[in-house]
């Protein structure tokens, strides 16, 4: 996935109400922007921090500028979640994820029970795949984690998948890591043992889990190479 204009560079001030950051500009002006991650952010939102930003023409839109990329030490993080899901997409139809043979057809935000959609429903020869997409920006010691914040909605999430798989459908919980310095996928059990002990049990009960790593910079994103998944 290419951007589509020449992202703009500063440096983050702070990010605050989950949603908004503060961010300088090369000219020193300090302007408020859109930031679209509702997780903590940890370890990618140091004040400071060079920033990747782009920037909307849309009138109704309060805030001009999105928070795209922020350097966390010598790597780009992707940290808009909203381009989450395209990505997986882009890397699906290009055949880069592998685990699901030749797809016929691929959907989105489907609904699978009264109170819960997930991300991706893929056809293969008749056979239904269910998929929930985890961002994972995350990072220590070049191990990759999820999640950055105790999730509720993501525990609920894998006992869907869970249940769906006990239906007799495959399933599958796929974490996109943008970023560039990981040799491997672990649940963060410090941050959320729930979330972590769930994706064990699910994962045991035949949930297919995968991790792939994303090349991020100023001028793309894209899905790469298929991280390790070390579990329990």
């Amino acid at each position: 996935m290419e951007f589509d204009q020449n992202l703009q560079p500063g440096i983050l001030v702070r990010r605050y109400k989950r949603f908004l950051a503060d961010v300088q500009l090369q000219e020193s002006r300090i302007i408020t922007v859109h930031c679209p991650n509702s997780g903590s952010m940890l370890g990618c939102s140091k004040p400071g921090s060079p920033v990747m930003l782009s920037c909307s023409d849309n009138p109704r839109r309060k805030y001009s500028y999105t928070l795209e990329l922020v350097q966390a030490g010598t790597v780009w993080v992707g940290v808009n979640t909203a381009l989450t899901n395209r990505l997986v997409r882009e890397a699906l139809e290009k055949g880069v994820i592998k685990e699901f043979g030749k797809l016929d057809a691929i959907s989105q935000e489907i609904k699978t029970s009264d109170n819960t959609r997930l991300d991706f429903l893929l056809e293969e020869k008749g056979k239904k795949i269910f998929m929930e997409v985890k961002n994972c920006s995350l990072a220590e010691d070049r191990v990759a984690m999820f999640p950055d914040a105790v999730t509720s909605r993501g525990t609920k999430h894998l006992r869907e998948l869970a249940m769906l798989k006990a239906r007799g459908h495959k399933t599958a919980v796929f974490f996109c890591v943008q970023r560039r310095d990981t040799d491997c996928f672990i649940p963060a059990s410090h941050i959320d043992p729930l979330y972590a002990e769930t994706l064990a049990k699910v994962a045991a009960d035949g949930v297919m889990v995968l991790a792939y790593q994303a090349d991020v910079s100023p001028r793309e994103i894209r899905i790469a190479s298929k991280l390790p998944v070390k579990i329990g």
